[in-house]
């Protein structure tokens, strides 16, 4: 799907980190852990990046998750305002949350954003949630609070995860492993998978 949406708000959620909330057009269907391809004309170029949806459903509206990398495009974004319009298409991606009934979310730096999606939209559907997040300046605490308090184990780190990864894995039936971020993460966390015993195709987006 291609089209234009609005922007409704963008908010600060942590260092170097915004969430942006857009309109969703008629018929957008994406889901936890998918992602969406924004464009703009950034000084006279059109620039595309790829945003994870960081919101537990897109009815109405949804989320992506920002990192200010020092970058025009991630500029671009934090300074928009309610009301502007932004070109978007997507969903994309195969790797997401599908209803299962343990959901355990690996995620390094931008990879919070569907990790708190997903742990969002499992304990909405009463199913079970696990995020082990590593990062040395954390954003989405406030989210990450709110799952911990409804049930979800949450450890955010920023050193070694495979204990935590270890005490997440459980084997139970429908139990479903998630991992988001870069490829050096990436690498760590499927590590730390394999080093659990978890037996399963982990569903993986890699940032690069």
């Amino acid at each position: 799907m291609d089209a234009t949406v609005a922007v409704r708000s963008v908010a600060e959620v942590g260092p170097d980190t915004v969430a942006v909330t857009l309109d969703s057009p008629a018929e957008f269907d994406g889901r936890p852990g998918q992602f969406v391809k924004l464009t703009a004309v950034v000084d006279d170029e059109e620039v595309s990046r790829f945003y994870t949806i960081s919101s537990p459903d897109t009815d109405g509206e949804f989320e992506t998750t920002v990192g200010l990398d020092g970058g025009d495009f991630s500029a671009y974004l934090a300074a928009l305002e309610a009301g502007d319009e932004i070109e978007m298409a997507g969903p994309f991606g195969d790797d997401y949350y599908r209803g299962e009934a343990r959901a355990v979310v690996l995620a390094g730096g931008p990879g919070v954003g569907p990790a708190v999606a997903i742990g969002e939209a499992a304990l909405e559907a009463g199913n079970e949630a696990a995020v082990v997040y590593r990062d040395d300046a954390p954003a989405h605490t406030e989210r990450l609070d709110a799952l911990r308090e409804r049930g979800a184990s949450v450890v955010v780190t920023d050193g070694d995860i495979a204990d935590a990864v270890a005490e997440a894995i459980t084997g139970a039936d429908g139990e479903q492993a998630f991992v988001y971020g870069f490829a050096d993460f990436v690498d760590t966390a499927t590590a730390a998978l394999s080093a659990a015993g978890y037996a399963g195709d982990a569903k993986v987006e890699n940032f690069g």
